[in-house]
């Protein structure tokens, strides 16, 4: 997907894998394009995995878990956040739903071999508890937006977003973190107007409140569905690829040695 892009965005967000201070597992878009609706000025999200030297590994002083970079060159705002594969590993096993759309996003900037044996071993990873992290998610998001004055439309498409993530995922064991896609199954009423909005305006686009007990009341009828999908879940208890994600682990850090 990321052919979509310009060639200058392209080669703009491969400049800056390139210019990575270790080597990278993966690399993909997150936030505003992959949920689907980033407006004309939204920031470009780069997440991914990084590899650290073995020596850096064993040594007693602190390890580059996570490394980030912001810049903003000639009105290009990047956001680039990486995690040793040892964290992004241990976050994978611990029902955060946010890593796993990380790697499984379709807007790919970089991808090694390792990057497809994780994508291959990402179903094992999901639990019916990863419900409790998009609960939790959405009322982080639902508070953001409630407390906002003006109220903006992006942290309500996040609502939105997170709360149908969550439902599908419980439902069909798969990751979709696209509202557009997520939304044509459901054809939910002021969605589509809301998208519309957002990504023909900009990241501070305003609510119109008038419509505010209409999103309150299918906000508030989503989170109950999203708990009694939880419930009905056939979605395993725990992970069952610990030890595959172990041994790729391993693996890849004898590279140093």
């Amino acid at each position: 997907m990321i052919a979509t892009l310009s060639l200058d965005t392209r080669n703009r967000l491969k400049a800056a894998v390139e210019a990575h201070q270790v080597p990278l597992i993966f690399a993909t878009i997150s936030g505003a394009h992959l949920y689907g609706f980033p407006s004309p000025d939204s920031d470009y999200d780069l997440r991914g995995c990084h590899l650290l030297p073995l020596d850096e590994l064993l040594s007693l002083e602190p390890r580059r878990e996570t490394l980030s970079l912001d810049s903003k060159t000639d009105g290009f705002e990047l956001d680039l956040v990486t995690h040793d594969m040892r964290k992004f590993l241990s976050l994978m096993l611990c029902k955060n739903g946010y890593v796993l759309e990380q790697l499984l996003s379709p807007w790919v900037v970089h991808s090694t071999p390792a990057h497809e044996e994780l994508v291959a071993l990402a179903p094992g990873c999901i639990t019916h508890h990863h419900m409790h992290h998009y609960k939790g998610f959405a009322m982080n998001q639902r508070k953001l937006f409630q407390q906002e004055s003006p109220r903006r439309v992006k942290p309500l498409l996040y609502v939105y977003r997170v709360l149908l993530t969550g439902i599908h995922l419980m439902n069909t064991g798969r990751i979709e973190a696209n509202l557009v896609t997520l939304n044509n199954e459901r054809h939910l009423p002021g969605i589509a107007e809301l998208v519309e909005q957002k990504t023909t305006t900009n990241e501070q686009s305003t609510f119109d409140e008038s419509t505010s007990h209409i999103h309150a009341r299918m906000i508030d009828k989503l989170f109950v569905e999203l708990e009694e999908a939880g419930k009905k879940s056939s979605l395993p208890e725990r992970p069952s690829v610990r030890r595959e994600l172990d041994a790729l682990l391993i693996r890849m850090s004898r590279q140093y040695a």
